[in-house]
């Protein structure tokens, strides 16, 4: 029979294996149902033995919720920027300095696609990620190695065996174009400011604090260049498909190229096919083949010689802007929109463009009529870049200014100091608040109420519904008064509003829409103040207490209770039955025992997750903290810590504990 150190060791060697089947070859060979069960089987093991712990392990993709700051990291080869060209002209030049510079050797270019990421470099020693490491300002960048852990494309442990003791890989990270749909829409529904493309997305999702979040965004890496000693080839395209065989995700699309002809053809298809890829590109990077000609090229202080990129030209259209309208969110966050001459750009037909703002629009010099350039280039949102000046003439209309008051409600806009949005301040008496706030409460992540916007605009304009609570006092009667309504969906409606009083505390939180807290903030607040009361009278202070809760969302959370009106509707769905408090059966597992205590958790354990240890804290009245400072009562210490927290413990006193001493604590 195996044993169980044997039986670990296979189930990482096979569940690496479907890895790089399922995510580097997008070829998986066994189902995903099989693949969890792996995974389940060696998550067992591997809390039961502990002994065998690996932070290599494919358990370890998951992503802790570690908040740390980020360590610099020098770089050993810098992290130069491409020269850019934006014509076949500008390629041709550069083809012909390449000639001049090697004095007429013979030379392959190596065409590939330019990735539309956030540059990054890995580290490997003996065949394991070391570490990665962002561009930063070319001589150093930030150590996202955890962050970077997450990501399913890249490799842990390598490959094969015929792979240098020590080498760098630099790559691009970057969101599918799926997956940044997927956080825009999300992001909408909470009116949060859209991610204006996957490249932004990829870059601010790279620097979260919070490996866990990383983990949820599914980001993909694809990789161009390898450094260090003993390389297998000296070639660059021998280089890449060594990477490859090794389990690096390599784009299939690099071409070597032996004349400029070659080169525009590479770049004619390219322009034409990369609107099929599941991930943004925006061009062409051209690298010499050889390596020992690269080191002859060298070079400027800016950039290597022997390689250049060709940036695709955006796709633009001019159209004519023919008005522009402000939509009031459920925030009562005004957005300029401009409305548009239908036009064709990026394939689809474009009709109206987000003006995000009154900057935006100060700065473009907008009159009605005038002739404007709608870009997409790597952008999914159409976005007006600029105004024809020159073809506006005495006929053009008003300029364009941000209004001073709500088109709903009359009411005078605010903007507030740091912010670049302005915001209607008639919260309970501006159409599009109220709605929007009723239907966000609907929502099926909220309390899943069977409604839809145009229920919440026929019960809002018949009078019956004007905030959250009212739709717990509709009758069967009010329904069947509206068109279109019949006793059996107006029964199934009532309903489905009983269900909703068995919708969690956290839920009910969130539903209640207040600015800045989406699902996660709504479960913290939740789980840190347990009932609704307490978390009405949370102090600036206590609020900001809690893991990820800055001053923003404090600040937001006291201002949505110090108003009269809000009370009044959190103490009427409480009259309703709606869930107030954590339940019961959490609260009976509540004890004293950390109560006052400070605990920080920081690196991986084996016998529970972080987000257990992290429950229990709270269970037992201590307090999460996500960085360690003299208030800290204990540092709850597992593997791969960094050293930088535990130093700091120990210079503030902190005691430091293991998973054994902290249960320890709970049972004593």
């Amino acid at each position: 029979m195996e044993d169980t150190g044997g039986r670990i060791r296979q189930l990482r060697r096979d569940l690496g294996q479907h890895n790089y089947y399922y995510y580097v070859l997008a070829r998986p060979i066994i189902s995903d149902c099989e693949f969890d069960r792996m995974m389940v089987a060696l998550q067992v093991l591997e809390a039961e033995h502990p002994e065998y712990a690996d932070p290599h392990s494919p358990t370890q993709r998951v992503g802790s919720d570690l908040s740390k700051e980020f360590n610099q990291v020098l770089h050993v080869y810098p992290m130069l920027s491409l020269g850019n060209t934006y014509s076949e002209g500008e390629v041709g030049d550069f083809y012909e300095r390449t000639v001049r510079g090697l004095n007429g050797e013979p030379f392959e270019i190596v065409a590939e696609l330019k990735y539309d990421g956030t540059s990054i470099s890995l580290i490997y020693e003996k065949g394991r990620l070391l570490r990665a490491v962002t561009r930063g300002d070319g001589t150093r960048g930030d150590d996202v190695t955890a962050n970077v852990k997450t990501i399913r494309s890249i490799p842990l442990k390598l490959m094969g065996d015929n792979f240098p003791d020590s080498f760098e890989i630099r790559g691009e990270i970057l969101l599918p174009w799926a997956e940044f749909d997927r956080i825009n829409k999300e992001r909408e529904e909470q009116e949060e400011l859209l991610f204006a493309n996957p490249r932004n997305a990829a870059a601010g999702t790279l620097k979260q604090q919070n490996p866990a979040v990383v983990a949820s965004r599914k980001l993909d890496a694809y990789f161009y260049y390898l450094l260090g000693e003993n390389l297998p080839s000296e070639s660059h395209y021998g280089n890449l498909e060594a990477a490859r065989s090794w389990g690096f995700k390599v784009p299939d699309v690099i071409q070597i190229c032996r004349t400029p002809q070659d080169i525009f053809d590479y770049i004619a298809r390219w322009d034409m096919e990369r609107k099929e890829l599941p991930v943004a590109t925006d061009g062409i990077v051209l690298k010499v083949n050889s390596l020992r000609q690269q080191r002859n090229l060298g070079f400027t202080a800016k950039s290597p010689r022997w390689a250049i990129s060709y940036k695709f030209q955006a796709e633009r259209a001019v159209t004519r802007l023919n008005a522009v309208s402000f939509q009031v969110g459920r925030t009562g966050a005004v957005t300029p929109v401009a409305n548009l001459d239908p036009v064709l750009l990026a394939g689809t037909t474009v009709k109206r463009a987000s003006l995000h703002n009154a900057d935006i629009i100060e700065g473009l010099d907008l009159r009605i009529g005038d002739r404007v350039f709608v870009e997409k280039g790597g952008e999914i949102i159409p976005k007006i870049v600029g105004t024809d000046t020159e073809a506006r003439d005495m006929m053009s209309g008003a300029k364009v200014c941000f209004i001073p008051r709500c088109p709903e409600c009359g009411t005078e806009l605010v903007r507030p100091k740091g912010e670049a949005a302005h915001y209607c301040p008639n919260e309970t008496g501006c159409p599009p608040q109220i709605k929007g706030r009723i239907e966000h409460f609907v929502t099926r992540k909220a309390m899943d109420i069977n409604m839809g916007p145009e229920t919440v605009e026929d019960l809002h304009n018949a009078g019956f519904v004007k905030n959250a609570a009212d739709l717990y006092k509709l009758t069967v009667h009010d329904l069947l008064s509206l068109e279109r309504w019949a006793d059996k969906s107006a029964r199934n409606l009532l309903e489905s509003l009983r269900e909703s009083k068995n919708v969690p505390f956290e839920r009910v939180l969130y539903g209640l829409g207040i600015r800045y807290v989406g699902e996660t903030v709504a479960k913290r607040l939740a789980y840190a103040f347990r009932t609704m009361d307490e978390l009405a009278e949370a102090s600036l202070e206590a609020l900001i207490k809690v893991d990820e809760i800055g001053e923003r969302i404090a600040q937001s959370v006291i201002a949505y209770f110090a108003d009269e009106g809000n009370r009044e509707i959190v103490s009427r769905l409480k009259e309703e039955g709606l869930q107030m408090s954590v339940s019961e059966e959490q609260l009976s597992q509540r004890s004293e025992k950390l109560k006052g205590l400070s605990i920080v958790i920081s690196g991986t354990f084996s016998l529970h997750s972080r987000d257990e240890y992290k429950a229990m804290i709270e269970q037992h009245g201590g307090t999460n903290s996500s960085a360690v400072s003299g208030k800290t009562d204990y540092l709850l210490a597992g593997d791969n810590m960094g050293p930088a927290k535990s130093d700091k413990a120990r210079k503030a006193g902190v005691k430091i504990i293991d998973e054994n001493e902290f249960l320890n604590m709970l049972t004593e």
